[in-house]
């Protein structure tokens, strides 16, 4: 695996925290769990990715800055870079056993993400890009968007917010308009691995409404880097500052962009 001193130290971080996380995993009916909100949980082995995530990085890297689901924001003695940091995307599909969650690590610097890494540990998949370098699935594989032009080929992904947030009728409304235009929507409960799984070309298009930057960060740079395109979900916003966001191949992007924005 050929990449920059910041991206194997990311990866060796994940590979850590998923370590003890699939250790949890196999033993989900012992969890000790907590509620942060409605729908919303946080666990104790979430946490403990966290910590371990963050001992791993900022001891290497003393002077960045970070943001973590579990932790928050804390400024660093660098200014221009930051990690950022969900250790447990999925966390509710992770409670019910079911095998589909993510590690998400994203490095900023100067408001840009330049590099990334989504860690499908249940699957052992390792998902990872550096701007200019391409998106990459495991040790050697390069991944690149779909190249389907048909839109009733399709197949899109979006999260449907729990709990009735703000955002549940406008995306109620995003999915009678699309669902008749395409082969399928998918609900998976886990951003970063929706956006790898544009990256790879298994889906087409991914689209939210109500994100934290935690969430996405890191898949909008695999999106990039594997040739797709990532907008903010309205015209003329910047995804990173809106916490909304759209993306898919180039072939399909403008149709799909069209239908969701209505």
């Amino acid at each position: 695996m050929q990449g920059s001193a910041n991206l194997n130290l990311m990866i060796k971080a994940a590979r850590r925290a998923a370590r003890s996380l699939v250790k949890d995993f196999r033993e989900v009916e012992n969890l000790q769990v907590s509620t942060k909100g409605p729908g919303d949980f946080v666990t104790k082995a979430d946490q403990e990715a966290e910590r371990l995530i963050r001992e791993e990085l900022m001891t290497a890297r003393p002077t960045y800055g970070w943001l973590g689901e579990e932790t928050g924001s804390t400024a660093g003695a660098d200014p221009t870079r930051r990690w950022i940091v969900d250790p447990l995307d999925g966390t509710t599909n992770f409670l019910h056993g079911m095998p589909h969650w993510a590690i998400s690590i994203a490095l900023e610097h100067k408001g840009e993400i330049v590099s990334a890494v989504v860690y499908d540990a249940a699957k052992d998949e390792m998902f990872w890009a550096e701007k200019g370098s391409g998106a990459w699935l495991n040790d050697s594989r390069r991944i690149r968007v779909s190249g389907r032009r048909h839109m009733i080929e399709g197949v899109f992904a979006t999260g449907v917010p729990f709990a009735a947030k703000k955002t549940l009728p406008a995306t109620l409304q995003d999915l009678a308009r699309l669902m008749p235009t395409c082969a399928g929507v998918r609900r998976w409960g886990s951003a970063s691995l929706d956006l790898a799984y544009v990256a790879a070309g298994r889906f087409d298009g991914y689209w939210e409404r109500e994100l934290n930057l935690w969430d996405f960060a890191a898949g909008l740079l695999l999106v990039k880097e594997a040739g797709g395109m990532v907008e903010g979900l309205r015209e003329g916003t910047d995804a990173m500052e809106s916490g909304a966001m759209i993306a898919g191949n180039e072939a399909l992007f403008s149709t799909f962009a069209k239908t969701i924005r209505g």
